[in-house]
């Protein structure tokens, strides 16, 4: 038991990334759309470029979207509206003027006779007012026709033969005169005007249902072809028929092959296919870049981005596959070669490009112009921590997105009529996306603890708090790490280290001396050292411990991690030989090496183990006394050959050759810092 809990202990780091790959797999073939890959690439009005394409089943041509919303515009203007006739409001209108015509007409200077032919002919008006009925105005007319629903029967009319409330006062005097009415008799038409109340409105429940029920019903498709027949020729411009009936065929095709029957083969085909790619990502790490293989972090960084350029491509497809040019591919690069390499962010552009080759239309144009476009990334892009840079770089990219599409529509076209204008402006808005890459490049930095130029430049910045605290309680430890900064940024450059790294590294390894300054004789500005009254095993203490004491400090201070490994590894595990001796003189017998040792661990990396050539060097460069030429060259090889013997480099994967050039670096250097100037004759 106890020795399956060891080894799922030591296998976890793999077992991680096998939960990783297979997790990235799964997300990814879920992104994809679900439909067969129609094996034709075409646009419109580019020719045909296969063999005669003849209908393999039978299918129905499918309407555009156009044609489809063009049907529904045209039923939406030919509805006839349905209007609700208001009975009740007719009889409260009647019944008002039977309560008001004796308050009118009291019966004074008009005989009963008069009087009641009177009221028949109200009666008659209102009659002829509520057998149209009376619109109330409040919607605007929507068609000359409409459905004028009374009593639960819609009758067709005219919208003009229904009276208009706004001008019922001209009706009614009509209608007055029409019936024999004097037309002195105003009070009589006052009386019709007070009590005429509209019972016409739009029913827009219900013309609203009858709408929808007349617009489905429209028909998805027009016509059908036969299987066998004819669908385009070779050589044919895609445009037209021959477009739509493809445009059908595709869809057909995407359908039927996308079945219940298949579902699964053709599942597990995108997923062999997604596994291939990401296996070989694994692989390329696993040979060429085992330091991110062995960091989880780092790879679950690299598959986070290829995760999140494949979710942004498909749903930008799904939406509008128009707009897939929008979408900032090189963004992808431009991440991975600040954190890692530009070898290794081509090799996951790439790859990640392949990806999106099952999802997007048009997928050798897109393959083609993302890789192209991704080199261009690699190659251009530089010190991005340079504002000018960025610009500059996705500048040149967008140009080559704009050269590259408009060469290929010459090629497909053979002129400029075919040429979709409108994707020059989609570039130019990728390139705009694009430049937000420094903001995500500071949330990834949050996120995954990782460290780009930029904040190394940021952290190089010697009055930041920390090198401020430096320079003023321990000066001397100060200066020496300028030094020590110079030397090994110089020996960086010289065999392809990351500079910026060693120098921000170099500035910081030695912040642990901050709280015992006078301990390090770099400090001390008299004769009185402290370490005389000291026993030699508590002076190495105090040495030591300026290495914890600074892990500490960087951390109190949100110091990357990256920095912190060149605290941790300036002395690797070497012995703080002064003290050591000195309590061998004392005891006449070799003392307990763990009291001088330094913890480590060792250096492991080409940047790390420079720090500690360069440390070890122009820590002990003060020492001399009239150095010479040969005197530095024996001194600088004694030093770093020490550190050799002792298997300070055996983990940080840097060359004899290497060594050497940093050693020539060093030796230049030294002699350029203690080189005697000319005395000039008073």
């Amino acid at each position: 038991m106890a020795k399956t809990l060891d080894t799922f202990y030591r296998s976890q780091s793999l077992i991680y990334k096998y939960f990783l790959y297979f997790l990235t797999i799964g997300a990814i073939v879920f992104f994809f759309p679900k439909g067969g890959q129609f094996k034709y690439e075409f646009q419109k009005g580019k020719p045909w470029q296969y063999e005669n394409l003849y209908a393999p089943f039978d299918f129905s041509i499918r309407k555009t979207e156009a044609e489809l919303q063009a049907e529904r515009q045209q039923f939406q203007r030919d509805q006839v509206p349905y209007y609700r006739f208001d009975t009740e409001a007719a009889r409260e209108v009647y019944r008002a003027y039977e309560e008001l015509f004796p308050e009118y007409f009291p019966g004074t200077g008009l005989s009963a006779r008069q009087i009641g032919v009177l009221r028949q002919q109200g009666r008659a008006i209102l009659d002829s007012l509520y057998l149209r009925g009376i619109w109330d105005g409040s919607d605007p007319p929507l068609s000359r026709e409409v459905y004028l629903v009374r009593n639960n029967q819609a009758r067709r009319m005219r919208f003009d033969s229904i009276y208009r409330m706004d001008a019922l006062r001209n009706t009614i005097r009509d209608l007055t005169e029409s019936v024999g009415i004097p037309a002195d008799q105003a009070e009589f038409r006052e009386l019709l005007l007070r009590i005429a109340e509209p019972n016409v409105s739009l029913d827009q429940e219900l013309t609203g249902r009858e709408l929808e029920n007349q617009l489905s019903g429209i028909s998805l498709t027009r016509g059908n072809v036969d299987e066998g027949a004819l669908i385009v020729a070779k050589g044919e411009v895609v445009e037209g028929e021959s477009l739509k009936k493809l445009e059908s065929l595709r869809a057909e095709y995407a359908s039927e092959v996308w079945s219940a029957n298949n579902y699964y083969f053709i599942l597990s085909g995108y997923t062999i296919l997604v596994a291939l790619v990401l296996i070989m990502l694994l692989l390329f790490l696993k040979r060429y870049r085992p330091d991110v293989f062995r960091n989880n972090v780092k790879v679950t960084f690299i598959f986070f981005n290829i995760l999140v350029m494949v979710f942004l491509t498909t749903f930008v497809v799904k939406y509008n596959e128009a707009l897939v040019f929008v979408v900032p591919l090189c963004i992808l690069p431009l991440i991975l070669k600040t954190f890692f390499d530009a070898r290794l962010g081509l090799f996951v552009h790439v790859l990640t490009v392949l990806i999106l080759g099952f999802v997007v239309p048009n997928s050798f144009e897109y393959i083609f112009l993302q890789i192209i476009a991704g080199i261009v990334t690699i190659l251009t892009v530089s010190e991005l921590y340079k504002r000018a840079n960025l610009f500059i770089s996705v500048g040149q990219i967008t140009l080559i997105y704009i050269l590259g599409y408009f060469a290929f529509n010459i090629i497909q076209g053979g002129s400029l009529d075919n040429v979709v204008w409108v994707n020059f402006g989609f570039f130019l808005l990728n390139g705009m996306i694009t430049l937000f890459v420094q903001p995500l490049i500071y949330i990834y930095e949050k996120m995954f603890g990782m460290v780009s130029d930029v904040s190394l430049l940021e952290l190089s910045d010697t009055n930041s708090r920390l090198l401020k605290e430096l320079s003023n309680k321990a000066p001397g430890t100060f200066n020496h790490s300028l030094q020590v900064a110079n030397l090994a940024e110089a020996a960086a450059n010289e065999i392809g280290a990351n500079a910026m790294l060693v120098r921000v590294g170099a500035l910081y390894h030695d912040i642990g001396k901050m709280n015992n300054p006078t301990y390090f004789t770099e400090n001390q500005t008299t004769n009185n050292n402290p370490h005389d009254e000291l026993a030699p095993e508590k002076s190495a203490r105090i040495i030591i411990k300026h290495v914890i004491e600074g892990i500490e400090m960087a951390r109190k201070q949100n110091i990357p991690d990256r920095i912190i490994d060149f605290i941790r590894t300036h002395h690797g595990t070497t012995l703080v030989y002064y003290f050591y001796k000195k309590a061998r003189e004392r005891d006449g017998e070799d003392p307990d090496e763990k009291d001088f040792r330094y913890p480590g661990p060792v250096p492991f990396s080409k940047e790390t183990a420079i720090l500690m050539m360069a440390d070890s060097v122009e820590a002990a460069s003060k020492s001399l006394v009239n150095p010479t030429y040969s005197i530095i060259d024996e001194f600088v090889d004694k030093i770093i050959a020490t550190q050799m013997q002792a298997g300070q480099f055996l983990n940080a994967e840097i060359t004899f050759k290497e060594i050497e050039t940093v050693k020539k670096v060093l030796k230049q250097r030294l002699t350029n810092i203690y080189h005697l100037r000319v005395e000039y004759p008073e």
